[in-house]
């Protein structure tokens, strides 16, 4: 069982691969705080992560829930699906993050954080 992580410096794709491995195989869940630029990894579930990042003080309308699929190329390795992104008071209906800017905002931290 893999603890959760805070990266707030580059992870490598190797390591990716190790936590996806732990855990489902071929994806690695994370929460994406895009005030501060930092995600959680290494939960069973994405409310895991967001609330080790809870703890250390982000803001939950920060928070989005990602998957990290590392053995696939950056320009698809992406998907925004997550039971926390469902947001009605923020206008987000889905498990999907809807808001384009913020998927721009998730796709920018997640490319500074990984190599």
């Amino acid at each position: 069982m893999s603890e959760i992580i805070i990266i707030s410096q580059k992870i490598s794709r190797e390591k990716l691969k190790e936590i996806a491995e732990q855990r489902f195989g071929d994806l690695v869940k994370a929460v994406v705080d895009i005030k501060k630029g930092i995600m959680a990894l290494g939960g069973e579930l994405h409310a895991d992560e967001e609330a080790v990042l809870l703890e250390k003080g982000s803001a939950q309308e920060d928070l989005w829930g990602i998957n990290i699929f590392p053995d696939k190329a950056k320009e698809e390795w992406l998907e925004f699906d997550s039971m926390i992104n469902i947001r009605p008071r923020a206008n987000n209906r889905s498990r999907d993050v809807e808001d384009q800017s913020i998927r721009e905002k998730i796709i920018k931290i997640v490319s500074a954080l990984t190599e």
